[in-house]
C-alpha cells in the first residue's frame, strides 16, 4: 500500500551537513586502537564536527561503545547522533563475531529482527553502550539484497519491517524519543519501496552515489524522494576508499574483486584530477554532497589525519572547469550537480 503525499508528516532533516561515520572505529578494515579511535574523535570534535552516525553492527558494538565513551561526556545539546537497527546483539562464549569482523574483540553474534519489538530493544541496547539519552535519527539497517546474512530474503525480511520497524520508529517520532527516522542500505530497491510503502524522514544512500557510480541515484531514487519531501545522508562517497586508492571497492568479502571498467574509470578521474590541480579524493566528497536531496554527507576515518584531511576538503574550492572537463569526458553525468 502506498502513503498519499497528504498523509505524510513533516520530516526531520538534521542542522549538520558533515559528520563522522563509525565503520572504521569498528575495525572492520583493519585494527585501530581505543587509544587511536579516541584521538580520531577528539580531532573531528575540535575541527567542528557535530554529526556522528554509529550502528550495532560496526565491530559488534565496538563503534558505538568507543563513540559514546567520547560523546558521552559532551553537552548532548551540541551534536547530532545516528544508530540503526535491524541487527541485536547476543553476546556469548562460542560466537562466531571474527567471522565478519576479524579484527574486531567483539564477544557478540547477530541476530536479525525487524520487528517492533527487535527495534525498541536496539533503540535500548545502543543508548546503554553509547551512554547517552537519546538518538536523533535511526536507520532501519542493511534491509537489501546485498545483506547475504539474512535469514529470509529480503523482501520477506522488509515485509517484517513493514508492519514492524517501520512504523514503531513512526511512533517513536511521534512520542518525540528520535527526531527522524528512515533506512540505511546500499542498494535503491528498498529505498525506493520505503518511500512509497512508509513514511521516512531520511534514509542513508550508501554506496549509491559517488564519482564513480551515481547514474541510478540521481534518475531514479532522487527524483522520487523530491516528490516524497525525504532527504538523504549521503555515505561511502569514496566506494570504501576505492577512490582514494584502497585496493578495494565497496563492502562485503568480495570487495577485492573490482571490475576492470571501475578501475579504468578511476584512472581516467585522477588524469582529469591532475590536469587541473585537484586533490581526487577533494573531488569527491564535495561532489556526494552537492545534490539538493543530500541533507548531510557522513566519512570514514581511522586516524586524526583523515578525518582532518576530510573537514579540509569540504572547505575547498574545485576550479569549474573540472567539473566541466568530467561532463565532457561523460565520467559524470550531464545532469549531475556540482559544487559551486
Amino acid at each position: 500500500m502506498q502513503i498519499g503525499d497528504g498523509e505524510r508528516t513533516r520530516h526531520y532533516v538534521p542542522p549538520m551537513k558533515f559528520g563522522l561515520g563509525g565503520v572504521s572505529l569498528g575495525n572492520e578494515f583493519e585494527v585501530v586502537t581505543d587509544e587511536a579511535a579516541y584521538r580520531t574523535l577528539d580531532a573531528a570534535w575540535s575541527a567542528g564536527v557535530r554529526y556522528y552516525d554509529v550502528s550495532p553492527w560496526y565491530g559488534l558494538g565496538l563503534a558505538e561503545r568507543r563513540f559514546g565513551s567520547y560523546l558521552h561526556n559532551k553537552n548532548r545539546d551540541e551534536y547530532i547522533l545516528s544508530s540503526k537497527v535491524g541487527k541485536l546483539l547476543k553476546a556469548s562464549r562460542q560466537n562466531d563475531g571474527r567471522s565478519n569482523f576479524p579484527f574486531s574483540p567483539s564477544p557478540n553474534d547477530v541476530v536479525f529482527d525487524y520487528s517492533a519489538d527487535g527495534v525498541r530493544r536496539s533503540v535500548e541496547d545502543s543508548l546503554q553502550r553509547l551512554g547517552i539519552s537519546h538518538l536523533d535519527i535511526v536507520f532501519v539497517h542493511d534491509l537489501s539484497s546485498d545483506n547475504k546474512l539474512l535469514p529470509t530474503p529480503w523482501q520477506q525480511q522488509f515485509e517484517v519491517a513493514l508492519k514492524g520497524a517501520f512504523p514503531a520508529l513512526a511512533r517513536m517520532k511521534a512520542e518525540g524519543i528520535i527526531k527522524g527516522w528512515g533506512i540505511g542500505v546500499n542498494t535503491s530497491e528498498p529505498i525506493l519501496r520505503v518511500m512509497q510503502e512508509a513514511d521516512p524522514d531520511i534514509c542513508l544512500l550508501a554506496s549509491q552515489y559517488s564519482l564513480i557510480d551515481h547514474s541510478n541515484a540521481l534518475n531514479e531514487v532522487f527524483p522520487v524522494a523530491r516528490r516524497r519531501n525525504v532527504t538523504f545522508v549521503i555515505g561511502s562517497s569514496l566506494n570504501a576508499g576505492f577512490i582514494s586508492g584502497s585496493a578495494r571497492y565497496n563492502y562485503g568479502k568480495n570487495s577485492w574483486d573490482i571490475p576492470r571498467k571501475t578501475i579504468e574509470k578511476r584512472e581516467r578521474l585522477r588524469a582529469v584530477a591532475a590536469q587541473y590541480g585537484v586533490d581526487l579524493r577533494t573531488a569527491a566528497l564535495r561532489f556526494s554532497a552537492a545534490p539538493d536531496v543530500a541533507a548531510a554527507l557522513i566519512v570514514g576515518a581511522r586516524s586524526e589525519e583523515q578525518i582532518l584531511a576530510d573537514v579540509t576538503s569540504m572547505q575547498t574550492t574545485i576550479p569549474p572547469d573540472f567539473w566541466a572537463e568530467l561532463k565532457r569526458q561523460r565520467l559524470i553525468e550531464q545532469e549531475a550537480p556540482t559544487p559551486v
